[in-house]
């Protein structure tokens, strides 16, 4: 995959028009599993958009990468409701023993239901 088709899709994603940002992320959401570690990155990066770091958790949940399991650990504790949800569907969506074990880890510590 292209790093320049990335980073137009990335700028889309920051655009006040809503259709336009929504074309972005069924882009992105194609070809999640080919820029995973991109994706990682800008979520990262990301602190002045709660939306937007919710949609690139999204992302890299869409992109069933074992890559991924960090980000989804630490969002297990995030006090946002939604990087949660996103962190428990990654994790559920790897389906790996790594991942069950996190969930477990997150029920039985009493972060997630």
């Amino acid at each position: 995959m292209s790093r320049r088709r990335f980073d137009q899709a990335m700028e889309r994603m920051r655009e006040g028009d809503a259709q336009v940002r929504e074309d972005a992320f069924d882009f992105l959401r194609e070809h999640a599993d080919g820029y995973v570690d991109e994706l990682i990155a800008e979520f990262a990066a990301e602190r002045d958009d709660p939306d937007l770091r919710c949609r690139l958790l999204e992302l890299i949940a869409e992109a069933r990468s074992a890559r991924a399991l960090g980000v989804f650990g630490e969002q297990l504790e995030s006090p946002d409701e939604s990087l949660r949800f996103w962190a428990v569907r990654g994790l559920e969506m790897l389906d790996t023993r790594e991942a069950e074990h996190m969930l477990e880890q997150a029920r039985t510590g009493g972060w997630i239901a």
